[in-house]
C-alpha cells in the first residue's frame, strides 16, 4: 500500500488540531468527521464519505485543499463513465495534424512516426492521471454511486498502488499520492471491495447548534436571530417526510435569500416567498405549505 508523504502544511498532531485548522477555512466538522479525516491522511487511505446530499461531503475536500495549499482535482462520476474519461486519452486531432505535417515534410520512417504520435505531449490527462502527476493534490471522486460496477473495479486498482500503466509510455507512479476523498449519496450500494480500501464515515445533518455556527461563519453579515430561526426551521423540515430533506447547502441558500430580501427575522410571509431556496421538489413545497408555514416559525428553539 502506498503511503502519503504529507505536505508540510498538513503535519497535524491530532484530530482536534485538524478540526481547528479546518474551522479556519470555514468548514466546521464534528469530532467524528475530523477524526476520520485525520486518520485517512496519516494512514494514507482514501476517505469514503456517505450521507444525504448537502451534508458537506464535497465541501470537506475543498477545505482540505485550501488547508494544504494543494490543487483540488475533481472526478465527477456519472452513469457510463469509463477509464478513458477518468484516466487519460490521446489527442487524436493533434496526432492527425502532426502526421500530416510529417508527411508534408517527407518523413517516411513509419517507426519514427509511430513513436512521435504517442509522445507525452499528445496525451490528455484526465482527473486520475492529473492527481498522480500533481504534488500536492486532493483528489475528489464525487458521487461514486452514480458510476457502474466496472468503473468501481477499475478505480480500486488505481487506488491500490497509485500507479497507472500506459502501454505506449510505461508506468506512471505518484511521487506523493494525493489525499483522496470519495463521496456517495447512497443512491445504490457501493461494493465492499472499494469500501475496504478506504476509511469510512457517514455524515449526518449537523446539530442545531453546529448549523447555527455554520450559518454565522459562512454568512457573517447575518443577524443572530435570523441565523437561529433559519436553523430551527430547517431542523423541523428534516423531521417531515420529505422527498429531499434540506442539507446544509439549502440552509445557507435560504439564509442568503432572506438576507438579499432585507429580512432580519423569519416570519410566515418571508418563509413563503423564499421556500424555493430550501425545498427543491414541488411535492415537498406543497406539503409544507398545506401543513402551515406558521409551524416553521416561532420554534421552541428560538
Amino acid at each position: 500500500m502506498a503511503s502519503i508523504t504529507q505536505p508540510r502544511e498538513l503535519e497535524t498532531t491530532s484530530p482536534e488540531e485538524l478540526n481547528t485548522r479546518l474551522s479556519g477555512t470555514g468548514y466546521l466538522a464534528d469530532v467524528g468527521l475530523a477524526t476520520a479525516a485525520y486518520l485517512a491522511i496519516r494512514m494514507g487511505r482514501p476517505l469514503f464519505l456517505e450521507g444525504e446530499a448537502g451534508v458537506g461531503k464535497t465541501a470537506l475536500a475543498h477545505a482540505l485543499a485550501e488547508l494544504t495549499g494543494a490543487r483540488l482535482i475533481r472526478l465527477q462520476c456519472y452513469e457510463g463513465i469509463d477509464a478513458a474519461q477518468a484516466l487519460y486519452d490521446w489527442d487524436f486531432p493533434r496526432q492527425l495534424l502532426h502526421l500530416r505535417a510529417a508527411e508534408a515534410a517527407g518523413v517516411s520512417d513509419v517507426a519514427q512516426l509511430e513513436g512521435e504520435l504517442y509522445d507525452r505531449r499528445f496525451l490528455l490527462a484526465r482527473p486520475l492521471l492529473q492527481a498522480l502527476e500533481t504534488n500536492p493534490s486532493v483528489l475528489l471522486i464525487d458521487e461514486i454511486d452514480r458510476a457502474d460496477d466496472e468503473f468501481e473495479a477499475f478505480l480500486l486498482e488505481v487506488l491500490s498502488d497509485f500507479t497507472i500503466s500506459i502501454p505506449e509510455l510505461g508506468t506512471i507512479r505518484a511521487a506523493s499520492p494525493p489525499i483522496v476523498v470519495i463521496t456517495s449519496n447512497r443512491t445504490r450500494e457501493v461494493h465492499d471491495a472499494l469500501k475496504r480500501r478506504c476509511l469510512y464515515h457517514w455524515l449526518e445533518h449537523p446539530s442545531y447548534e453546529r448549523e447555527v455556527a455554520i450559518i454565522r461563519r459562512r454568512l457573517p453579515e447575518i443577524t443572530e436571530r435570523l441565523a437561529t430561526e433559519v436553523a430551527a426551521a430547517v431542523e423541523l423540515l428534516r423531521l417531515r417526510d420529505l422527498l429531499k430533506p434540506p442539507g446544509v447547502a439549502e440552509t445557507l441558500d435560504w439564509a442568503r435569500a432572506l438576507m438579499v430580501l432585507g429580512e432580519r427575522t423569519l416570519d410566515v410571509d418571508a418563509a413563503a416567498r423564499t421556500l424555493g431556496a430550501v425545498l427543491k421538489y414541488r411535492e415537498d413545497s406543497d406539503r409544507v405549505t398545506a401543513e402551515g408555514l406558521d409551524c416553521l416559525v416561532g420554534s421552541d428553539r428560538i
